[in-house]
C-alpha cells in the first residue's frame, strides 16, 4: 500500500502473489514486464514490491508462501479497500461468503482474506484511520 495516500473505498488498494518461489518469479516478472524491484523486510527473510520502471512506485507484491501467507493459493490476491473491515466481513458471512485469514494488521490498516459465494478468494483491506 502506498504510505502517500490512503487508497479510497471501493478502490483495487494491492495486489500480492503469494509463491513458493518468490525469487524466481520476481525476477519473471523483472524479465517479461520490466519492472524494477524492492525488498520487504519480513524479519528472516525479504518479500518484494514490484515497482513502475520510470517512477519506482510499487504496484504490486510477491511474497514468500511463508508464516501468515503459507496457506495462500499461488494467484494474484487483490486488496479491496472497504470503510469498516468488521462490517464488511459480517457482511461477507451473511452473504454466503467465507473468511479465509481472519482479520490482521497490515501497514497501520487491517486486511482479512475471503472468498465470495463463488470460491473467487480476494482480500479486504482497511486503511489507517486519519
Amino acid at each position: 500500500m502506498s504510505e502517500h495516500e490512503a487508497p479510497k473505498v471501493g478502490s483495487i488498494g494491492w495486489i500480492d502473489l503469494t509463491v513458493d518461489n518468490a525469487d524466481e518469479v520476481r525476477d519473471f516478472y523483472k524479465e517479461v514486464v520490466g519492472y524494477k524491484t524492492s525488498e520487504v523486510s519480513m524479519g528472516d527473510y525479504a518479500d518484494y514490491c514490484l515497482n513502475v520502471p520510470e517512477t519506482n512506485t510499487p504496484v504490486a507484491g510477491v511474497c514468500h508462501a511463508r508464516g501468515e501467507n503459507a496457506n495462500l493459493p499461488a494467484q494474484w490476491l487483490i486488496y479491496m479497500t472497504v470503510a469498516d473491515l468488521d462490517a464488511s466481513l459480517a457482511a461477507v458471512e451473511a452473504r454466503g461468503g467465507k473468511i479465509v485469514v481472519p482479520a490482521k494488521g497490515l501497514a497501520g490498516g487491517r486486511f482479512a482474506v475471503i472468498t465470495d459465494p463463488a470460491g473467487a478468494i480476494s482480500a479486504l483491506y482497511q486503511p489507517p484511520s486519519s
